[in-house]
């Protein structure tokens, strides 16, 4: 959530790659490992790796009335991205949240919490 609620009303955007996942995955993933037997070792619990610029392109499609910064911190060239394996994680059923959706969800949840004047 604070990713998010510090790119509203800023004026540029770090050069940073993110990992997200929903907490809600977290939570699940969490219950599932605990309850099947054959679970064993680490998860590594990401839904989607994104780079800052991408982010903030998913927000305004829902909330066009968000001053979102369009520019990046650096003229440099993008931080590159990678790809995290699922698999582990879904051998315990976890379908995870697309990232659009926990977004639109966080800041919902921020607008509830008056964080947001939208």
């Amino acid at each position: 959530m604070e990713v998010i609620l510090n790119y509203i009303n800023g004026e540029t955007f770090p050069n940073e790659i993110y990992r997200f996942v929903d907490v809600r995955d977290v939570a699940s993933a969490h219950i599932q490992a605990f309850e099947q037997p054959s679970a064993n070792g680490r998860y590594c619990l990401v839904e989607r790796v994104v780079h800052c610029s991408e982010l903030l392109k998913i927000v305004p499609k829902q909330y066009p009335t968000l001053h979102l910064p369009e520019k990046c911190e650096d003229d440099k060239p993008f931080a590159l991205k990678y790809e995290v394996s699922k698999e582990k994680a879904k051998s315990l059923g976890i379908n995870f949240i697309p990232l659009v959706v926990s977004v639109a969800y966080t800041i919902e949840c921020l607008k509830e919490k008056s964080f947001l004047g939208v």
